[in-house]
């Protein structure tokens, strides 16, 4: 009994630690390091920038962009060194291909399907992810760049 009250503890404790430490923090682009600023200013071209954030995620220092292009949005996380790690960005159901359509529709189960990112990870497109709404539940489900089940979530 005490071992299980221990080892539920440390648990507790754990999750707690790893929360604390990636929890993000907003910034101002001049508290951006200049690689960070470089990136962003070239991959921001023609963008609205909204906002600027930083969080240590596996001892991590990355900084995230959030922009709004053409309408829709685009994150972009970066990190120290200025190199882009994602990018998140907002995609129409009529522009995917129709393997992903169908794919996102299925994974939906009569859901709504709201909005749908393109994700992209060191210049590759490893996923689609789709936030579903069915009544007042909302959760989001992702499908691999040409509809496939991925093996674990990007």
């Amino acid at each position: 009994m005490k071992r299980t009250l221990f080892v539920g503890l440390m648990v507790l404790i754990s999750g707690a630690l790893l929360t604390i430490s990636a929890q993000e923090r907003k910034l101002q682009r001049k508290d951006l390091p200049a690689a960070v600023q470089k990136t962003v200013d070239r991959e921001s071209a023609g963008a609205e920038v909204k906002g600027f954030s930083t969080e240590r995620e596996n001892g991590i220092q990355t900084y995230e962009a959030e922009m709004t292009i053409g309408g829709h949005s685009k994150d972009i996380s970066i990190d120290a060194k200025g190199n882009v790690l994602e990018v998140e960005e907002e995609v129409s159901m009529d522009s995917l291909p129709d393997s992903v359509r169908n794919a996102l529709t299925a994974k939906a189960a009569g859901g709504t399907i709201g909005k749908i990112e393109s994700l992209t990870k060191h210049g590759k497109l490893v996923a689609y992810e789709a936030v579903v709404t069915a009544g007042t539940k909302h959760r989001e489900i992702q499908v691999g760049p040409n509809g496939e089940t991925l093996k674990r979530e990007q």
